[in-house]
């Protein structure tokens, strides 16, 4: 491993009865960094992170963290805390039970549990039972387990399900927070416009192959989004722009062009003689570049 991966994978691949779940996949997460992974449903996201953490083999390819593969950690629960395949606690245990189960068995000192449940917002719910918390509360019990030997890698599978707004901006900024610390984080979600508000990075795979890694400006900068223009005459506008190799989608109050930037548009407009009432650039959304790289298939 190269200093500045936490997690990185190569050829990693995993076949269920001869159906490839992941293909050859990939994968790198810097420290410092949030990475957004994104993919349809069944397209390998969860497979791939238990596989990260040990709970399934892979049938070839590697996969590490730190530079070992999990098994091979020193002291995993200060290496790596993970949520994956969601969270499930015993309903008639109070949640510091919970943590304190989990810090016995990975040796942890018990006055961290108290710390964690304060971290997540449940200090005053932490004798409640779990069987009383609502999903959000058992989704903010999850991360403090997650976060419990105060690991430098997270693997968060859908750690907003079931959180109000209020929770997910929570979220947002803990994590923000947990990678400005120098923690590598590695969270998949089926909120799209989250993870674009989140994310410093991010995977998208289809058919358990990674089909983009980049930064999350890198690929809707590179998607495009357009220009939007509207003017006194948008029907001349709109010929001189398509005379001028631009393609036009006309709108109600304007007009949408495509291969075109708003400097050009402009010169086109001035050169016509038409007066504009609107012109300003439109980035592309994360949620479009993701449908086109996923095209055929369902969403998240």
């Amino acid at each position: 491993m190269t200093e500045q991966f936490a997690v990185v994978t190569r050829g990693l691949t995993k076949s269920f009865g001869g159906e490839l779940a992941v293909d050859g996949l990939d994968l790198e997460v810097p420290m410092g960094r949030i990475v957004g992974f994104l993919g349809p449903n069944g397209a390998g996201k969860s497979t791939t992170m238990r596989m990260l953490i040990g709970l399934t083999a892979p049938t070839s390819g590697t996969a590490t963290i730190m530079g070992r593969p999990f098994r091979d950690l020193d002291d995993p629960a200060r290496t790596v805390g993970s949520i994956v395949d969601g969270v499930g606690y015993h309903p008639g245990r109070r949640g510091i039970e919970e943590l304190r189960v989990s810090a016995a068995a990975a040796g942890l000192p018990r006055a961290r549990c108290e710390e964690v449940l304060e971290l997540v917002g449940l200090k005053d719910a932490g004798r409640k039972r779990v069987g009383k918390y609502s999903l959000g509360m058992r989704q903010r019990l999850g991360i403090a387990q997650a976060m419990l030997g105060d690991p430098k890698v997270l693997l968060l599978d859908e750690p907003a399900n079931g959180l109000d707004p209020e929770g997910i901006q929570w979220v947002r900024r803990l994590l923000r927070h947990l990678a400005d610390e120098g923690r590598a984080v590695l969270v998949s979600s089926h909120l799209i416009g989250e993870v674009s508000r989140l994310a410093d990075d991010v995977v998208v795979i289809r058919k358990g192959r990674k089909v983009a890694q980049a930064s999350v400006a890198e690929l809707t900068a590179t998607a495009g989004g357009g220009v939007r223009v509207a003017s006194a005459d948008d029907v001349a506008l709109a010929a001189a722009l398509e005379r001028a190799g631009g393609q036009v989608a006309r709108g109600d109050g304007g007009l949408m062009v495509g291969q075109l930037d708003a400097g050009a548009v402009g010169r086109v407009a001035l050169e016509s003689g038409v007066a504009l009432n609107e012109l300003r650039p439109v980035a592309a959304e994360l949620e479009d570049v993701f449908m086109e790289l996923t095209s055929g298939e369902e969403t998240v």
